[in-house]
């Protein structure tokens, strides 16, 4: 775990930082040699030591688009884990800044947390800033705690998980908030094994993209409505609702699947398709509800332009996937290659769906409260439904002039 504040103030950018001293490796922390404790009289310069080479040379601090080529260690400080200096920032500051550890302290090097404030030079407290940890060394798996401190009195929490998360705009511009969440909702569908695999099913009975056109306007359009609900707190709060969610999706695969098998041409796909495109909007707002937070004041523009990488990621492998079946039909029969195929996936979507089923299980259903807010939030799903019901309608009636 490390905790972190970046605070912006005058002409120098202010890093407080905490890490937990077994994370540390490769210092030769002075100890009393009848208990192996820390000896905190001489630990002063090892901790500078260590603070420079574990959170200062493993930090790159950025001034809107330039790196800041230099910084200081304002101060260091040994603490003991798990006291509260940084649940604030102003806590953490007079913890850095405060006196040492009283001398008689037991501890042992694997033990207590490092606190370090590091000053960087900039041009102006108003500039826009961006962090590169990399804090890959420190475990097996790293959380980063980070508030962002601007000079207008707001707080910006961040938390994420990774110690080498690549740049992060703490105050990204549109175009930069656009372009990061177009590369993670591409990077979500080609890292989604139940969402390809959806994907997949759809494509068998049609091998030829005119034939996707409905299907795929269909899934797009009703899982960008239930997506961009559920980033505006539109869905249900209550626990039990991700693992219902991923277990209905599991189950969406199994039906198209099978539904390839039994109908030799589905006819309305596309109907059933808008279906559980509402339910695999939701599966994708919840990957996206863990990086909103680098979001910025862009909170539109980033859910467009997610919702855009994923649809860029469907062109991609629907690119992928006709060629290669039409491919294959030319070498297998067209209904008993479907078959196979469909009997593959009914196969793997049905152990996820029991899978999922038993973590659904462990959550008690429970009739949500009826109050004031219950009935805010059933009145706009109302609404939204009665839009989706028109646009049902409408697409439905233009599919039929088109047919005559």
């Amino acid at each position: 775990m490390v905790r972190a504040f970046v605070k912006p103030e005058g002409g120098h950018l202010r890093v407080l930082l905490r890490m937990q001293m077994a994370s540390i490796h490769e210092i030769e922390w002075p100890v009393h040699k009848e208990d192996g404790t820390l000896d905190l009289a001489k630990i002063d310069p090892f901790l500078r030591e260590a603070a420079e080479k574990w959170l200062g040379e493993k930090m790159d601090l950025y001034e809107g688009g330039s790196k800041i080529a230099s910084h200081s260690l304002a101060a260091v400080r040994l603490s003991l884990e798990g006291d509260q200096a940084f649940a604030a920032y102003e806590g953490a500051f007079a913890q850095i800044t405060g006196p040492s550890l009283p001398s008689d302290t037991k501890l042992l090097p694997t033990q207590g947390v490092l606190d370090a404030l590091f000053e960087y030079p900039i041009q102006s407290d108003r500039s826009r800033f961006s962090l590169h940890p990399k804090f890959e060394r420190f475990g097996l798996r790293v959380v980063t705690v980070l508030r962002l401190l601007p000079p207008d009195g707001t707080i910006r929490a961040f938390e994420y998980e990774g110690g080498n998360p690549g740049i992060l705009q703490l105050d990204p511009q549109w175009h930069q908030a656009a372009w990061t969440f177009v590369k993670m909702g591409f990077r979500h569908i080609l890292d989604g094994a139940d969402h390809l695999l959806f994907l997949f099913c759809l494509v068998i009975p049609f091998r030829n993209f005119r034939g996707l056109i409905p299907v795929v306007t269909a899934f797009t359009a009703a899982h960008s409505i239930t997506l961009i609900a559920s980033a505006y707190d539109m869905a249900p709060g209550m626990p039990w609702f991700p693992p219902l969610i991923e277990t209905l999706i599991a189950a969406s695969i199994v039906y198209m699947a099978l539904e390839n098998i039994v109908v030799i041409n589905p006819k309305r796909r596309w109907l059933i398709t808008f279906g559980f495109g509402l339910v695999h909007g939701f599966g994708f707002s919840f990957a996206l509800r863990r990086t909103l937070q680098f979001a910025g004041s862009h909170l539109l523009t980033s859910l467009v332009s997610f919702n855009i990488g994923v649809e860029l990621g469907q062109i991609f492998m629907l690119a992928l996937m006709v060629p290669a079946l039409r491919i294959l039909f030319r070498y297998v029969d067209v209904r008993i290659g479907t078959i196979i195929l469909s009997a593959l996936a009914t196969h793997t979507a049905w152990h996820w769906m029991w899978e999922r089923y038993e973590q659904l299980s462990k959550f008690p259903l429970a009739w949500p409260d009826i109050n004031a807010g219950f009935i805010a939030a059933s009145l706009r799903w109302a609404t939204i439904v009665v839009a989706l019901a028109g646009a049902w309608w409408l697409f439905g009636l233009l599919r039929k002039r088109e047919i005559r």
